[in-house]
């Protein structure tokens, strides 16, 4: 197959009439795996640039879920009763309906090309030909077994294609790389990155990060021994990155009691956050440091029996249980704790 290299690299080649569809036939309507007769109407392949765009162009589907991959690029995403399920992309619902075995399912057609579908709802609260925007609550997750999870599923043309190739399952976040799409002789689609950003270009673009990725928390926050401690405790190797939560100020960079080498860093949103026993600092008072910019490496300094960073919020100088800004289980941001400003994110 010849394809000219201004298609392999348009960030989106083609016009896609199915971006301005509002109206479905009858099978479109009825049947979850479909194809889209305009998607390869004009040539045999496309791309989709995820380099560029806000953070309002998508949202996970829970964004506090907990997600596995399961059969035929199926993803379960657990999470607790009553959660709003979020559309990935802006795009049109062509399908909202009960459909064994997806109980209450709604699939949407995005127009870069993509299908998302949004199964085991207990209420699917937009129908067949409404517009939606990422990130807008398009259903109620649903209880099967006494399991709460939506059952998530991506597509192009009609087929399932693997959504780890377009986000993370651990961290939510989409992936920013370019992605060509080739129709092969039959309906099927192959999916292949082009364009893969090096991890820190891909992490500095969100407005958060987990500050040490991979780790385990050794000893959470609250009493201990006798004695409040102030922070979490994560660990994983010697002399591992650590990277800021948050863009924001360095106030202070040195060794301090029992913090060892110790990093403050005030953030505009309305924390301040400390990391400390550090082998090395990276970063000096008043450098402005952006989410996911290394600022030091693990280590032993100060009190520490064993290399790991200790990790804490403060709001006004007054300690805060970070769990509640953090899941450390899955290491993801809480979103609940922050609110949406026309600045940016900033703690409720």
């Amino acid at each position: 197959m010849k394809i000219k290299y201004s298609i392999l690299f348009a960030a989106l080649i083609l016009a896609l009439s199915s971006c301005a569809q509002s109206k479905f036939s009858a099978l479109e309507q009825q049947q979850v795996s479909m194809e889209d007769p305009m998607l390869f109407e004009k040539s045999d392949a496309f791309t989709i640039d995820f380099t560029s765009g806000s953070d309002k162009d998508y949202c996970f589907p829970l964004p506090v879920g907990k997600a596995k991959m399961g059969k035929d690029y199926n993803v379960e995403i657990e999470t607790r009763k009553g959660d709003a399920v979020k559309a990935m992309f802006a795009g049109v619902v062509r399908l909202s309906r009960n459909n064994p075995p997806f109980g209450n399912v709604i699939v949407v057609r995005h127009g870069n090309g993509l299908e998302t579908v949004y199964g085991n709802n207990a209420e699917n609260l937009v129908k067949s030909g409404d517009r939606v925007k990422a990130g807008q609550t398009i259903a109620i997750v649903g209880t099967n077994k006494g399991r709460t999870y939506c059952e998530f599923a991506m597509m192009v043309n009609g087929s399932r294609v693997n959504p780890e190739i377009f986000f993370s399952l651990e961290s939510h976040r989409l992936r920013k790389q370019v992605v060509l799409f080739q129709k092969t002789n039959s309906w099927k689609v192959d999916v292949s990155v082009l364009k893969t950003p090096l991890p820190e270009e891909e992490t500095a673009r969100q407005w958060w990060c987990y500050p040490l990725p991979g780790a385990k928390v050794i000893s959470p926050y609250g009493g201990r021994g006798g004695r409040q401690h102030t922070g979490t405790d994560l660990k994983t190797k010697a002399n591992d990155n650590i990277f800021a939560a948050f863009d924001g100020e360095v106030v202070f960079s040195a060794k301090y009691a029992g913090y060892g080498n110790l990093i403050r860093i005030k953030h505009p949103n309305g924390l301040e956050t400390y990391y400390s026993h550090n082998s090395k600092n990276m970063v000096k008072v008043g450098d402005y440091v952006k989410a996911g910019q290394v600022i030091a490496l693990t280590g032993r300094t100060g009190r520490a029996t064993t290399e790991h960073l200790h990790f804490e919020t403060r709001v006004n100088g007054k300690y805060v249980n970070s769990d509640k800004y953090f899941d450390h289980v899955n290491h993801t941001i809480r979103l609940g704790a922050f609110k949406k400003t026309k600045d940016g994110y900033v703690i409720r």
